[in-house]
């Protein structure tokens, strides 16, 4: 498997990164770590809030060291921390992640999820000191963090020269972070692209629409191309809950290099199918509406209303739509339906949008029904 610098880190990834939030078992974690590693990949990532993640890597991990299929200092392993972690408590967090590892010191420790203004502001005061004593006594090598905030945030903590990685969602299907990863590169600093393939499109059950357009590609597999054919970008996240689950991402393990021409055609294919089928009511994710009145996130909504019309990619619109006002600053903002009128967009969309008819329209396919909970009349 081919590798790349990652960033100031120095360290040389695996163009693909195992994630570890689907293991359910430390047999399962020791299956698939020691299949990851047999086919090139020297990157693990865990968290403390993957559930029993850590145990069951800390016990594969174990296992692996003691039959020296991998040495320690040849596998990079990356666990985390959450912005919101009183200064007090940082060096305790990150010795029970250490402990539960089973290991001396993280290669790489990323705050989990900064995602709000005030999730940038709390790692300012309480942590990155607290973590630079940590580095200073060998527990901690490099610091970076994953986010799904606003880029204007994720611009702000990268230019505060803080950290020598980023966690990014980024693909082809979501582009918005594009800036960022030019400031990332720009600043030296790793570039991890995490959920490349769920997030992206629940691309592992695409629709035959998408199918279609990216044929001969598989559109999983022209995402990763996609990403891959850019060399400012280090790694990408996968997340396989058995070893059968790498053959498929890994099909392009060593494909890192420019898009070849047909590629290339099958990418202006997805690009002209937009253009066409969504016409006028094309949403350009210019992100010009927001502020909204009502929190809605418009540029968001709309993304996923151009994909449904455009690759049929309904099922992924539901899954992501259904999460407005149930996932708090993971994934921010009110569903369209929200909206009062008020116009205040309007003026600012440079595509000249009927904005609140899209907003409804994007609910009408993507709501799907109002469950009734338990305790409601």
């Amino acid at each position: 498997m081919h590798d790349r610098l990652f960033g100031k880190t120095e360290r040389r990834l695996s163009v693909f990164s195992l994630g570890t939030m689907r293991f359910d078992s430390a047999d399962a974690a020791r299956a698939v770590i020691t299949a990851a590693i047999a086919q090139g990949i020297n990157h693990i990532e865990t968290a403390p809030a993957y559930g029993q993640s850590e145990r069951y890597v800390g016990k594969a991990l174990h296992r692996i060291f003691l039959d020296g299929l991998i040495s320690r200092s040849d596998l990079t392993i990356t666990s985390k921390i959450a912005p919101t972690v009183e200064l007090a408590d940082v060096k305790s967090t990150v010795q029970a992640s250490l402990t539960r590892l089973g290991i001396d010191y993280l290669d790489c420790l990323a705050i989990h999820g900064i995602n709000t203004r005030s999730h940038l502001e709390a790692v300012q005061i309480n942590l990155l000191a607290a973590i630079a004593s940590l580095q200073r006594q060998g527990l901690v090598h490099h610091l970076g963090f994953s986010t799904h905030a606003p880029l204007a945030i994720i611009q702000d903590a990268i230019a505060s020269g803080a950290f020598s990685f980023i966690n990014l969602h980024y693909s082809f299907f979501f582009q918005r972070n594009q800036a960022a990863v030019a400031q990332a590169h720009q600043q030296q600093m790793g570039i991890f692209i995490i959920s490349p393939a769920d997030k992206a499109g629940l691309l592992y059950t695409p629709p035959e629409a998408l199918k279609a357009l990216c044929a001969p590609f598989d559109p999983l597999l022209l995402n990763y191309r996609w990403l891959l054919s850019d060399p400012r970008i280090t790694t990408l996240s996968i997340g396989p809950a058995v070893p059968e689950e790498l053959n498929w991402p890994l099909q392009v393990q060593d494909k890192d290099g420019p898009l070849d021409l047909e590629e290339q055609q099958a990418i202006r294919r997805l690009e002209s199918a937009q253009e066409n089928t969504l016409g006028g009511d094309r949403c350009a994710q210019c992100h010009a509406c927001l502020p909204c009145p009502e929190s809605i996130n418009i540029p968001e909504v709309l993304r996923l209303r151009n994909l449904t019309v455009a690759y049929d990619m309904q099922r992924f619109g539901q899954y992501r739509y259904g999460m407005f006002e149930n996932a708090g600053h993971w994934f921010p903002g009110r569903r369209g339906d929200r909206c009062t009128d008020c116009g205040d967009c309007l003026p600012r969309c440079p595509e000249q949008l009927d904005i609140p008819t899209l907003l409804r329209d994007t609910h009408r396919r993507l709501a799907g029904k109002r469950r009734r909970r338990l305790w409601e009349e």
